[in-house]
C-alpha cells in the first residue's frame, strides 16, 4: 500500500482536496495517510463497498474505548446515545424510532416554508454586496430544524453557534481550545433541550419532539438522553452538511454560469453533492480480520472512507472534475451509505431543490464580488465566506 504525507490543514489541500485524491487513486483503491496513521479509501468502488460491508462499523470495539478525559465528559455523554456512533442492535432500535417521527410525508410538507423561508430572507438582503452564507445558506437548515423540533426561532443564532462548537471536534484543527467549547456546548445544548423534552411530556403539541416522544416499537421507546442527542445530532448534522453543500453549490453554479431553474433542480443539486460534498471522511473500525482491496484489516483496525475522493472517480464518472448536471444518475457517496445511510438526506435535498432555484430566479445577476475560499474545517469542506453583488 502506498504511504502518503499530507497535512489535512495545509492550505493548499483546505482549498482543493480533489488533486491530492487524484494523485492517490493512482495508487490503487487503499492509501495509507500518514497523518492518520490508517489506510484510506480513495476509489468509489472501495469507499462503496466498505460503507455496506457490515464486517465494518462505526461503534469503537469494546476493548478499545478510550478513556473520557474530565474536560470533555460533557461532550461524550451527548456522543454516547448518537445514532450515527452505535451499531446493531442498539442503532436498529434509535434509527427505527427516528424514522416513526422523522417521516417522508412530514418532510415533504416543509416544501411550502422552505419556499416562505427563502423569499423571506432574499427580501432582507442589504443592497450592494451581501456574504450569503449567514444570509441564506445558514439560516435556512437550522430555522427549518428549529420549526420541526417546536424550539423558538429565536433561539437559531444561539443552535448554531452551540452547533458549530459541537462539530469542531470532528475537524483536524481541533485543539484544547476546541474541545472545551464543545464540551461547554454540549452541556449548555443538551440542558436547553432537556427542558423542551420534558415540557412536551407535559404538554404534548405538534412537532418533532412530540413524534419522538410517542414513537415507539415493541414497547420500545427513547430516553430522555437518548432524545435529546437525537435532537442535537438532527441539528449538528443537517445544519453541517446543507450550510456547505448550499454554499459550495451556489459557488459551483457561479463560476460554471449553470442555472437551476425549479424543473432541473433535483439534477442539478446531485451533481452539487457529487461535485464538492460537505463531508469528505468518514471513518469504521474492523470487527473481524477482514481481507479487502488488497490490504488485511485486524479487529480494532480503522480504515478512513474518503467521501469526497470516491465522488471524483473517472471511473465511474467520465471527465470527473467537470460539473455536469446532464451525467448519467449514478449514486454518489456524500450522504454516506448502509446502515449509517443519513436519515436528514432526503430533507437536505428538498431545502436545496426548493432554495437555490428561488434564489437564482431572484437575484438573475448575481456575480461573485470576490474569488471564494474554503475554510480549514476538514473532515468536512466549506466555504469561508460567499460574497456577491446582485
Amino acid at each position: 500500500m502506498q504511504r502518503v504525507s499530507l497535512s489535512p490543514t495545509d492550505p493548499a489541500f483546505v482549498q482543493d482536496p480533489y488533486t491530492a485524491y487524484a494523485d492517490w487513486r493512482t495508487h490503487g483503491d487503499l492509501v495509507w495517510w500518514e497523518e492518520y496513521g490508517m489506510p484510506c479509501a480513495v476509489s468509489h468502488g472501495a469507499v462503496h463497498a466498505l460503507l455496506r460491508d457490515r464486517r465494518f462499523g462505526r461503534e469503537c470495539p469494546a476493548d478499545q474505548v478510550p478513556a473520557v478525559p474530565d474536560h470533555l465528559a460533557p461532550f461524550y455523554a451527548i456522543e454516547a446515545h448518537s445514532m450515527l456512533e452505535l451499531e446493531p442492535p442498539r442503532h436498529t432500535r434509535l434509527r427505527s424510532l427516528v424514522l416513526r417521527a422523522f417521516t417522508s410525508r412530514r418532510i415533504a410538507a416543509l416544501g411550502p416554508e422552505i419556499a416562505a423561508l427563502s423569499h423571506q430572507l432574499i427580501d432582507a438582503f442589504p443592497e450592494g454586496e451581501v456574504d450569503l452564507l449567514p444570509a441564506f445558506c445558514q439560516p435556512i437548515p437550522v430555522i427549518v430544524i428549529c420549526r420541526l423540533l417546536g424550539v423558538p426561532e429565536t433561539m437559531a443564532d444561539q443552535l448554531l453557534a452551540w452547533s458549530n462548537a459541537m462539530v469542531a471536534m470532528y475537524q483536524a484543527r481541533r485543539d484544547r481550545q476546541v474541545e472545551d467549547a464543545a464540551a461547554t456546548a454540549a452541556r449548555e445544548f443538551g440542558d436547553f433541550i432537556r427542558g423542551y423534552v420534558e415540557e412536551r411530556r407535559q404538554t404534548p403539541a405538534d412537532d418533532l419532539i412530540t413524534q419522538l416522544i410517542a414513537a415507539e416499537e415493541a414497547g420500545e421507546k427513547l430516553s430522555t438522553d437518548e432524545l435529546i442527542t437525537t435532537c442535537i445530532l438532527l441539528l449538528n448534522a443537517g445544519h453541517e452538511a446543507t450550510v456547505h453543500t448550499m454554499g459550495n453549490g451556489i459557488k459551483t453554479l457561479l463560476e460554471t454560469g449553470t442555472p437551476i431553474p425549479p424543473e432541473r433542480a433535483e439534477p442539478v443539486t446531485e451533481e452539487i453533492l457529487r461535485y464538492d460534498p460537505p463531508l469528505h471522511m468518514f471513518t469504521r473500525y474492523a470487527y473481524e480480520t477482514v481481507e479487502a482491496f488488497g490490504h488485511t484489516f485486524q479487529p480494532g483496525d480503522q480504515v478512513a472512507l474518503l467521501l469526497g475522493a470516491a465522488n471524483r472517480d473517472p471511473a465511474v464518472w467520465p471527465d470527473p472534475d467537470r460539473f455536469d448536471p446532464a451525467r448519467k444518475v449514478v449514486q454518489n457517496t456524500s450522504f454516506g451509505a448502509g446502515l449509517h445511510f443519513c436519515v436528514g438526506a432526503p430533507l437536505a435535498r428538498l431545502e436545496l431543490q426548493i432554495a437555490l432555484p428561488i434564489l437564482f430566479e431572484r437575484c438573475p445577476d448575481m456575480r461573485l464580488s470576490e474569488p471564494p475560499r474554503y475554510a480549514n474545517l476538514y473532515h468536512f469542506h466549506g466555504l469561508s465566506r460567499l460574497k456577491i453583488t446582485r
